[in-house]
Parts: C-alpha cells; structure tokens; sequence
C-alpha cells in the first residue's frame, strides 16, 4: 500500500507526490514578495515592529505572539504557533515579541486597548488593522481554527484545504488513485487530519486495496478514532469487506427473492450483495422495501442496516439523500 504517510510514491522532478500533472506548489499562494520561509517566522522590537507586522500585514495577515520568558503557558503555545503557520505555506506570518524586553512596546499597545497584561496573547493584525486577538494556551485544532478563519476573513485558506477539496473531488469523480495522493499529501502536512486519514480509508476501499485501507485505519491517531469521518470510513470499510462475499452471490440472491418475496431474511441478504456490489441505491431500496412492509422485523435490522450504509457512504454521496427522505416518508406517514 503505497499511499500511507511516508510511502508515498516517489515524484517526478517538480511534481506532487499526489497527483503526477499536478505541481505541489499550486496548492500553496506564494509567500509575502521577497520573503523566503524563514522569514515568515521572525521576532520583533520596538525598532522593527512596524516593517515586521504593520507593513507586513498589508500583504498577508500577520499573527503576533506577545510572550514573557517566565510565561509558562506561553512556552506551550509558541510552538503551537510555528507549526501552523508553517503548515499555511506563506499564506500567513508569525511575529514573536518578548514583551519583558519590549516593555516601552507593550506599553504603546496597551493604549490601544490590547490587553498586554494577559499573556499568552496573540493578535491577528490585517492591512495595519487588528482583526481579531485570543489569549491563553490553545490546542493545537483551536489555533488551527482560529488560523482558518483568519484567512477565510481575508480572502484566503489554508493549503491543506485546497488540498482536500481536490482530493475528494478526485474521489467522486472516480478518480481514486488520484484522491489517494492527495489525501497523502495532506496527512504529510496535517497528520491529524480527521478528514485526511477518512478520504484516505475511502479511496483504497475505492481501488479495491483492503488491506491499505485495514493498514490506514491501523494508523489513525487514537484521539481521532471516534470522528465522524473516521466512524464512517470504518464503517465502509466494514461493508466493503462483508459485501466483498456477498456480492460473489448476487445473482442466485437475486433468483432466490424472486422465488420468495416475503422471505425478509434473503431480502436483506440481497441488500448486502448489492451494496457489496457497488449497487447502492438498489441496496437501500431492499432495505425500504423490508421496512415499508414490516418496519419491526428482526428487531428493526433492516433499519439499523440503512443507517449503516447511510454512515458508510456519507452525507454526499448520490444514494444517500434519497434512501434518507423515502425513510422518513415511511418512518412518519
């Protein structure tokens, strides 16, 4: 399985390890002019605050970290801070201020309402402008959040956004192999990427690679594992290997039904074949079928299966928003 963090195929000179006609750079807006990588990462002073964050902020949105070295909490969060804002690709700069050694700084800043005082602090300056401050020690998913929002409100987003969206474009359009590599990518940038490692598991179920998708599912980060894009992704995956069997019996199903109609038990039989199968919206309306006539039978099962091809295929797929609506006309009429 070639797709996982750290065994991605290797590129061609210039191109993604994602997609082969596709560069990496076009999933990343450029850095500020004349700013290299390390530049977007930079302490500041009294003497070079203007150029560093005023000046700056009007080519990209600038965060500013005012931390003390007896800060404690601060000393968590400014490496919080490094790596998003180097996950961001120069969409973004961090600006550090020791407000111990920049007590005049401070001082000025605090005349303009930011409240100095309470460190950590970080303040999101925009076009010389301050959009937006929060204060205290984040996890990493709120600073992330926060970063989003930031570049949302400007005008931008996140590389790794860019990236997802193509890569589950990839996956609808049937191009599984291609979604596989950009969902690759994006784990390499945010390797606890919930939506990364669930469109992951989909796109080897998707090229048939079972095992690649048990191996993906192994290397979830167990603080992710009850995400709704992990649960449901597991639950395709529980489907793929079930419906891999009953889809080998699918057309003696089929003859079995049609000998037997009110037998519910080959009914749903014939759901998991045809799920199995690729055969989703048929597979739903067996299920319909079965509950229509006995919504009780075996205890609610083909309910509880519905749901569960409804987990596994997710909110967009084409199958499930009418399956959805003919259940609720049944369940409530």
């Amino acid at each position: 399985m070639d797709y996982i963090i750290g065994q991605s195929r290797s590129p061609a000179p210039g191109q993604s390890p994602s997609n082969p006609g596709t560069s990496a750079a076009s999933f990343g807006a450029p850095a500020a002019p004349g700013a290299s990588n390390g530049a977007l990462i930079v302490d500041a002073d009294q003497r070079s605050f203007m150029p560093e964050v005023l000046d700056a902020s009007r080519e990209i949105p600038v965060l500013v970290d005012f931390w003390a070295p007896w800060c404690g909490p601060c000393k968590q969060l400014t490496p919080i801070l490094e790596r998003v804002v180097t996950a961001a690709g120069g969409r973004v700069k961090l600006v550090k201020v020791d407000i111990e050694a920049n007590a005049a700084l401070a001082a000025q800043l605090a005349q303009i309402g930011l409240p100095i005082q309470s460190i950590p602090l970080v303040a999101a300056f925009y076009k010389g402008q301050i959009l937006d401050i929060f204060q205290g020690a984040q996890p990493e998913s709120e600073v992330k959040r926060f970063v989003e929002s930031l570049l949302k409100a400007t005008g931008g987003a996140m590389p790794s956004a860019d990236i997802l969206a193509a890569a589950n474009t990839a996956l609808q359009e049937g191009q599984a192999e291609q979604a596989a590599g950009l969902f690759s990518s994006l784990l390499e940038i945010e390797p606890e990427n919930p939506e990364g490692w669930g469109g992951m598991i989909r796109a080897l179920i998707a090229l048939d690679d079972e095992e690649g998708a048990q191996e993906a599912l192994a290397q979830v980060p167990p603080n992710l594992a009850e995400h709704p894009a992990i649960t449901g992704a597991r639950a395709a995956l529980a489907l793929h290997t079930e419906g891999r069997a009953a889809a080998a019996a699918l057309d003696g199903l089929r003859r079995d039904v049609d000998a037997a109609p009110d037998n519910y038990d080959l009914r749903f039989k014939l759901a998991s074949a045809l799920n199995g199968a690729g055969h989703r919206a048929e597979a739903a309306q067996t299920l319909l079928d079965i509950i229509k006539a006995d919504r009780n039978w075996n205890e609610g099962a083909a309910k509880a299966e519905l749901l569960r091809f409804f987990e596994a295929w997710g909110n967009a797929d084409p199958a499930t928003l009418p399956a959805r609506r003919k259940l609720s006309s049944i369940l409530f009429s």
